[in-house]
């Protein structure tokens, strides 16, 4: 009989009710709530007439509709004024914690979840959001859900799945220096393909998660949905637990110790069985970013836009239609091609450690007239302890705008968006045609890749700065 993975155990501990024909009924033991789902949720909840079955295990914060210019309040940017105010009455009336702007806990929801301890290993953790598998990094089986099922959730601490099979991608080998979880994540992606998670848990293991920070392997869960998967995991270990301890919402004293020994059970069994077994070498994996307007279409650094003829008749429509939007000419090379904004920030790359690898390539340089670059901290909490390190000084000083948490131009739900044919090289998770403004051409890259692009006014190889 084979043993259990670590999704099996996260499912079974949380079955109501075996629903037949694979589906069950799952106890939710977090709900997180941001401005653009979460009213929506709650508006639900309002026309049925239904109320909250535990606030108290429901978290709010405003991020994708606010402002992130500095001195913001919620109102700042008109056209999410409404949102805001309906997140903030909704969660008062309904008495849900509510994280608001300029309240210490406010950010990005899956940069602040983590980092206040709402997260943690083995719980069931869900959102009105497709990158709530971000929070899988932890230990927790975390997973977006649609308004009907947010709101049933609300309602009664539930919800109706379908239990995916499952796919382990083992990581050997060790990162090359300047290589990061997001490298890591984009050579996936483009391995695999965009669909190659489509309907199972991912699960992410081998030796260098087992090296990762767990900032980085919230960055890989993160992207786990751009290769298709609903669900991300990382099973907890002693770095896991170093991270929690000590976060405001975790277990405090004698009951964080007493909870140490069922996290630690929180692995995949030697014996157990995966429906897809992959295994990339790590070693080979250079610093890499997007070319099209898929997660999947990236390249090494230093590598060439492709050629239409170097793929199959039926993927070239994609490809030439990729390259038109892009402006890009099939064989040139990626590094050297002029950019017009860069964006650090986003719930993929805007925690503490991608601010610090980021400073660390723009301390001493400028960025050109030519680019606008913004940082846009993911919390409140990273901005502080950014600004208490002197990030910000080192940021400000090369060029770059010191910016509020939210959002902001991941999504462009805020009204931050790059102009129309301007070129961004991004830290964000997507780069599909208008992901950031209409007519905006993305490339997805690393913190340090994006610094480097923002110094040097062009996509450039962050190993090549002097």
């Amino acid at each position: 009989m084979n043993g259990h993975t670590l999704f099996d155990k996260l499912w079974d501990a949380h079955v109501v009710r075996d629903l037949g024909d694979g589906w069950a009924l799952l106890h939710i033991d977090r709900h997180l709530l941001h401005d653009l789902s979460g009213p929506v949720m709650l508006g639900e909840l309002s026309r049925r007439g239904c109320a909250v079955a535990n606030p108290e295990l429901a978290f709010a914060t405003p991020d994708h509709a606010i402002s992130t210019v500095p001195g913001r309040t919620g109102q700042t940017y008109a056209a999410g004024a409404h949102l805001w105010r309906t997140l903030t009455e909704e969660c008062a009336a309904r008495r849900i914690r509510l994280f608001d702007v300029d309240q210490s806990g406010q950010g990005i929801v899956h940069v602040m979840a983590p980092e206040l301890g709402l997260v943690l290993p083995g719980l069931t953790v869900i959102c009105g959001d497709s990158h709530t598998c971000t929070n899988g990094g932890l230990g927790a089986l975390a997973f977006g859900v649609g308004t009907s099922e947010g709101a049933h959730a609300l309602a009664t601490q539930t919800v109706r799945q379908r239990k995916p099979p499952q796919m382990r991608v083992r990581y050997s080998g060790a990162l090359a220096p300047g290589v990061t979880a997001k490298d890591l994540a984009l050579h996936t992606i483009r391995q695999l393909g965009a669909s190659a998670g489509a309907g199972y848990c991912v699960e992410f293991a081998g030796p260098v998660i087992d090296a990762m920070d767990i900032e980085g392997r919230l960055t890989l869960c993160n992207l786990s949905v751009e290769l298709g998967a609903r669900y991300g995991l990382i099973a907890p270990d002693e770095a896991t637990i170093a991270y929690l301890r000590g976060r405001p919402y975790a277990p405090r004293g004698a009951a964080f110790e007493a909870a140490l020994p069922s996290w630690r059970t929180l692995r995949t069994d030697a014996d157990a069985a995966f429906d897809c077994n992959v295994e990339i070498d790590a070693s080979q994996v250079v610093p890499t970013i997007t070319w099209g307007t898929s997660p999947e279409q990236a390249i090494p650094v230093d590598g060439r836009v492709p050629e239409p003829g170097a793929v199959p008749a039926g993927e070239r429509p994609a490809l030439e239609d990729a390259l038109r939007y892009m402006g890009l000419q099939p064989g040139q090379r990626i590094a050297g091609t002029p950019v017009d904004w860069v964006f650090i920030g986003s719930c993929a790359n805007s925690r503490l450690s991608d601010l610090r690898a980021a400073a660390q390539v723009a301390r001493g340089r400028h960025v050109p007239d030519s680019v606008t670059a913004w940082v846009v901290p993911g919390s409140l909490e990273v901005k502080r302890a950014a600004e208490a390190e002197g990030l910000d000084r080192i940021f400000v000083e090369a060029g770059f705008q010191w910016r509020e948490p939210g959002c902001s131009m991941c999504v462009a739900a805020n009204g931050e968006q790059v102009p129309p044919g301007q070129r961004c090289v991004s830290t964000s998770n997507r780069n599909f045609v208008g992901r950031q403004g209409p007519g905006a051409r993305t490339h997805l890259a690393s913190p340090a890749m994006a610094a480097a692009a923002a110094v040097s006014g062009c996509i450039s190889d962050l190993r090549s700065l002097a």
